[in-house]
């Protein structure tokens, strides 16, 4: 298990200026970086905080950790609404694509969902640490109601590929799964990734 730091009660602006922090740090020491982000509802009001940084976000290459397949255009793309923040103040928005190998990450930034399941890796989807790609695509079973489409995702090895890891998990039902899974009581796809994972890990709950 890695060096696991939680920071409790963290309204959206004290993850943005975390993020922010952690962005200036790692461009301190790389001219370019690459990070990968999380779709749902919960980090879209911190990219807007993070929109309105200074930042050197021409500098800053951004993944989504995965996306349902539709059209950018569509209410339910990750990339789509994370390109209408970011791409405007200058960062460049890569979306996921089965022949494009991800590159390593200087922040991976991702939810979890009650379910235990990270990116898309979803437990019906059986994610391994070593799995031989680094995007695949996949069917969650059962399909989430508000979002039922097939997914493009990073897979764990790709998720790992990375500096540091950044949690943002609200709700009492999931911070019960987070427990749990620091704890080994499940294999849920949190705790694989958990028990895997190199280097710090912060997860702000």
């Amino acid at each position: 298990m890695p060096d696991i730091e939680i920071i409790e009660n963290a309204d959206n602006a004290a993850i943005a200026e975390w993020f922010g922090q952690r962005l200036v740090a790692a461009l301190g020491v790389a001219p370019q970086v690459a990070i990968t982000v999380p779709g749902g509802s919960t980090p879209f009001p911190i990219f807007d905080i993070l929109a309105g940084m200074d930042l050197p976000w021409e500098r800053i290459s951004v993944w989504p950790g995965d996306d349902r397949i539709v059209e950018e255009d569509h209410a339910a793309s990750n990339v789509g609404k994370i390109r209408a923040r970011l791409e405007p103040v200058g960062a460049r928005i890569v979306p996921l694509a089965l022949d494009l190998e991800p590159p390593h990450f200087a922040i991976a930034w991702m939810g979890m969902g009650a379910d235990g399941h990270i990116a898309s890796l979803f437990p019906n989807t059986d994610p391994q640490i070593d799995d031989p790609q680094t995007v695949r695509r996949l069917t969650p079973d059962p399909l989430p109601p508000e979002a039922p489409f097939d997914r493009l995702t990073l897979t764990m090895p790709a998720l790992r590929n990375s500096d540091e890891v950044m949690f943002v998990i609200r709700g009492e039902d999931k911070r019960a799964v987070l427990d749990a899974a620091i704890a080994g009581e499940h294999d849920l796809p949190i705790a694989r990734f958990l028990k895997s994972a190199t280097g710090k890990v912060t997860c702000f709950c």
